[in-house]
């Protein structure tokens, strides 16, 4: 396995949800409190505007807004990594250019799709993360993801790490990612900087036997997620296992009931937040599913449910 040896981030870095008012503002009051919170539970650096912070009922103007607001916030607190993500390569580049500006660490950025069915070739991704990395200087992370609904193989992800300067972190959450991302560690080798897991943790373990460096997670709990890798980094595989099969079922919970709405119902259960309500059309929480959520939850005491207390 040769990955790089001195990543320039690692860890736990979890996704900001976006917080709104009961009438669907933006609220940078919750949204500072969020941050704060993720920030003292462990986390070492920050994902905003994702998918699992509704990233697609956002204005352009509130994305600006919002990772305004984060980054001076955060104010170096940790590194932030911004998503940038759009179908069009000159709008993602351009994105992607203000984000870096603002202080962005990293640019998380999805292949280009759009609906269900708009799909582009091979050689079209490539030119377009070509093109996003000749516009900035920072880190870009490729999010291959089943809702992209785009077929990214290892070998291909491996060519552009090695050809592409800027293509140096990869968040792999199709299925089977354990065995994908050994082949990309594989055939990347040290251009393969930050081979990272995702999708909730729900693949945890064994991404990290297979040499994941980072995980990008729902934001509620890192202090529940932050010592399974700290233990599996240090060897200590027996007690990272036994992490995990505690803070599983939350894990699940998250993963296969609650979705991106897991975390700001913890949020707002622990008084973080003021509101957990998504933007419409999104729906609530079934009450049963959010019940069964908050009773996962207090088994295990993560620092959201007594943050605010």
């Amino acid at each position: 396995m040769i990955t790089s040896p001195q990543p320039r981030y690692r860890g736990i870095f979890p996704v900001a949800p976006t917080t709104f008012t009961e009438a669907g503002a933006l609220d940078l009051d919750s949204q500072k409190r969020c941050i704060d919170f993720m920030i003292d539970a462990g986390s070492d650096g920050i994902c905003i505007l994702a998918n699992f912070s509704e990233q697609f009922v956002l204005s352009d103007e509130e994305r600006e807004i919002l990772t305004r607001s984060i980054l001076e916030h955060v104010a170096g607190r940790v590194p932030v990594i911004v998503t940038t993500t759009h179908f069009g390569t000159k709008i993602c580049a351009e994105r992607s250019r203000r984000a870096q500006d603002m202080g962005a660490a990293m640019l998380m950025v999805m292949p280009p799709y759009h609906g269900a069915t708009f799909r582009v070739s091979e050689q079209q991704i490539y030119e377009f993360y070509a093109r996003l990395s000749d516009a900035v200087n920072i880190p870009i992370m490729i999010q291959d993801a089943p809702a992209s609904g785009t077929v990214l193989s290892a070998a291909f992800l491996a060519r552009m790490a090695r050809e592409i300067e800027h293509i140096a972190y990869f968040k792999i959450e199709t299925a089977g990612a354990a065995a994908k991302l050994r082949d990309l560690i594989r055939l990347g080798g040290t251009a393969v900087e930050g081979p990272w897991d995702g999708e909730e943790a729900i693949t945890l373990l064994p991404d990290l036997d297979a040499g994941a460096t980072g995980s990008m997670t729902g934001g509620a709990y890192p202090d529940g997620i932050r010592p399974i890798i700290e233990a599996h980094r240090a060897g200590e595989h027996d007690k990272a296992f036994a992490l995990y099969q505690q803070w599983l079922p939350l894990i699940n919970y998250e993963n296969r009931q609650a979705g991106l709405l897991a975390a700001k119902t913890l949020m707002k259960e622990g008084g973080v937040i003021a509101c957990e309500a998504p933007r419409h059309p999104l729906p609530a929480l079934h009450p049963e599913t959010r019940a069964g959520l908050i009773a996962t939850a207090e088994r295990l005491d993560p620092l959201v449910l007594r943050w605010a207390r």
